[in-house]
Formats: C-alpha cells, sequence, structure tokens
C-alpha cells in the first residue's frame, strides 16, 4: 500500500504552530495509556514521552529540539492519525518495533517560536556542557535502554536546495562519528533507512530530496549519539514550492517517517543496499526567498544593484500562527544566488526612506512604476 495515498493530517493542528498546551491536552486526552512525563522545562513545562508498539526493535526520537521546527511534531500527530485509519500497517510495524517519542523537547522554545530554549541555550550544542536541563532529560532517556536506532527530527531552512533549482523539501543524514567521516557499520545502518525512504519518496517528490553535510559536529547531538554506539538519523524538513505554511513538507515529513520505521522493522540492523545513499544529492545553499533585480537607488550617481530578502518567522502572543516578516540580507552583485521570487525592477522607481537598504533590517521599502 502507498502510504502517500492514505496520508490523513491531524486536524486538530492546523497551523505551522503549534501550543504547547494545546497539545499536552491533545495528549493527556488521546494518548494518556501510553504517556510519561520525563521530565520539565526551564520554566516548568512538561516533557512527554509517547511508547507505540510491543515489538523487540527499540526506537527512540525527539521532535522540536528547536522550537521553531514543529514540522517532526505535526508528522508524529499525522503518522498515529493516518495508522489508526491502516490498523494492518499500524500492526505490521508496532508489532515489529517499540518507538518511544519525545514530543516538544523544547516546549518553552516552541511556544516563543524561537530556536533556542528558554535559557537561550542550543540544544543542539549542549551535548557535553549539558547547561539545558532539556538536553538532560534526552540523554537520561538514551542511558534508559539499549536503543537500535534514533531518530533526531529537524527542519532546514528555505536556501537550501538538491540541485540548484529544486527545494530541498526533505534532507536526511546519517551523520560522522568524527572528523575524518568514516563510513562505519552504525553510519552504513542508517544509510541503509535513509537508502530504502529515498526510494519510495523520490518518485512522490522527484529532485526535491537531498542529503545533509555530514561534517562532524564535536557538541551536536546526533554525531555524539552514533559515536556513542547509537545508529541515528537526522532529518530536515525543508522548503516546498509557495508553501512557507510547509503543508507539503508536512505530509512528506510523514510519509518519511512512515517509511523509516518501515525501513527499521525490516532491516532490523541490517546494512543491505546502504550504497544507495550515496546516489542522494548533497544539499546546496542556492536561494533567497526574494531578489529584487536591477533596482536602481536614489543616489546622486547611478546605482543599480540586486537586494535579496529573506523571511523571519515570528510568533506573536494572541495569533494562532506565525507570521513572515521579509528582512533584506544582502544588496550588490547577487547574481549567484537565485530567489524563490525574483521581481525585476527595471525602469521602476525605488521608494525608500533611506538612499541605500539597510542590511539585516526589516525590509521598508515599496516601487512604483
Amino acid at each position: 500500500m502507498n502510504f502517500e495515498q492514505i496520508y490523513l493530517p491531524n486536524t486538530n493542528f492546523p497551523n505551522r504552530y503549534i501550543s504547547p498546551e494545546k497539545l499536552f491536552s491533545y495528549l493527556q486526552a488521546n494518548l494518556s495509556d501510553y504517556i510519561q512525563e520525563i521530565g520539565k522545562s526551564y520554566l516548568e513545562k512538561p516533557i512527554y514521552k509517547v511508547t507505540i508498539g510491543t515489538g523487540s526493535i527499540h526506537v527512540l526520537a525527539w521532535s522540536q529540539m528547536h522550537g521553531n521546527e514543529s514540522n517532526a511534531t505535526h508528522a508524529m500527530l499525522d503518522l498515529l492519525t493516518t495508522l489508526d485509519q491502516a490498523p494492518e500497517l499500524k500492526e505490521n510495524i508496532f508489532g515489529k518495533i517499540t518507538l518511544d517519542f519525545i514530543f516538544m523537547l523544547n516546549p518553552d522554545g516552541s511556544e516563543k517560536w524561537t530556536r533556542m530554549n528558554a535559557a537561550e541555550i542550543d540544544l543542539n550544542r549542549d551535548f557535553h556542557n549539558e547547561a539545558s536541563a532539556e538536553i538532560k532529560f534526552l540523554k537520561n532517556a538514551v542511558a534508559s535502554k539499549k536503543y537500535d536506532y534514533a531518530l533526531n527530527l529537524h527542519e532546514q531552512r528555505t536556501i537550501f536546495t538538491t540541485d540548484g533549482i529544486h527545494p530541498a523539501t526533505l534532507s536526511f543524514l546519517a551523520p560522522s562519528e568524527n572528523v575524518e567521516r568514516t563510513v562505519t557499520e552504525n553510519r552504513k545502518k542508517c544509510m541503509a533507512v535513509i537508502a530504502e525512504v529515498y526510494h519510495h519518496l523520490k518518485e512522490m517528490i522527484p529532485n526535491q530530496i537531498g542529503r545533509y553535510s555530514d561534517e562532524f559536529y564535536p557538541t551536536s547531538t546526533g554525531d555524539n549519539f552514533i559515536k556513542a554506539g547509537m545508529p541515528t538519523i537526522l532529518f530536515e524538513g525543508g522548503h516546498f514550492v509557495e508553501d512557507y505554511t510547509r503543508t507539503g513538507t508536512r505530509k512528506y515529513y510523514t510519509v518519511a517517517l512512515y517509511y523509516a520505521l518501515k525501513a527499521i522493522s525490516d532491516l532490523n540492523s541490517a546494512t543491505t543496499g546502504w550504497e544507495a545513499y550515496l546516489e542522494i544529492p548533497e544539499n546546496r545553499e542556492t536561494h533567497y526567498d526574494i531578489i529584487y533585480r536591477n533596482v536602481k537607488l536614489n543616489t546622486e550617481h547611478d546605482c543599480i544593484l540586486d537586494i535579496a530578502v529573506q523571511y523571519r518567522e515570528i510568533f506573536e502572543e494572541g495569533k494562532e500562527d506565525i507570521s513572515f516578516v521579509p528582512f533584506v540580507m544582502e544588496a550588490g552583485d547577487v547574481k549567484m544566488k537565485k530567489g524563490w521570487l525574483e521581481i525585476d525592477c527595471t525602469g521602476k522607481k525605488f521608494i525608500s526612506p533611506t538612499k541605500y537598504p539597510k542590511l539585516d533590517a526589516e525590509v521598508n521599502f515599496t516601487f512604483e512604476d
């Protein structure tokens, strides 16, 4: 059965933004028999682990380590919603594996829609320091049993493509265990799973599956977990053209999560087919959200340039979803980059309170014919 065809989103969470309190209430109302509180955040919010399945293959996954990356939380909610309508598929997977899923590891950052936690710490760079309470709970969970696989679930910016044209809607990584990027047996286990996911998704979203950089990061979570012996797979949800709410990404993230769990249950630590992982194109940093081309500034001398703009995602209290605020990232010769939207300003008048666009500032200019 093609999982894409039976995919069902969880309609309780229609927005990119997920309120922690709304999530907690949902988990308590619908999954109370499966949840366990494993700790509290810096601001004393609960962190829940859901355990699904009875199989002998143990998998740990976690979402929203970075608070402004909600796609993996959506994907797990959507996966359970979809599998409830397909009990045979559910039994086939969860009869073989036991999945411990930590929802919203960083609920404080999730509430404010920030990457960091409330103490301004990046949990994904806090592996050794353990300055955050949240990373300790994750490490305690890892130490609580022998996991056969881990899924480190993230999102990436709109700047990445697979080929300079198509967005990297989903990217995967079998993290390196050392600076030399040695292809170890544990990496091959991860590569084999990713290769299976790629086999399914490349037909659904051709040219939109990428491979994340395997540079070794000494302080990051995934690199250290795999270095310690636990095969750890990185997911990165990315851009879908004309879909900044990431509805399409959410769907294929869920599909990828299903096929990853299926591959894990079928492979059972085998490395069969791992070489196909190397066929996946590496992410390329090629795009801005908008590029205004051929902008003639209001200067005494002729000055024609390009202005590159990137959206920042902002959550304002009281709103149901995030807002996208354009900021100037580059002004000058931007011919080496592309924009998901490109606007030719030839012959248009540049309307601005300043002569030059200010870098790293909110867009405050318009154009008139």
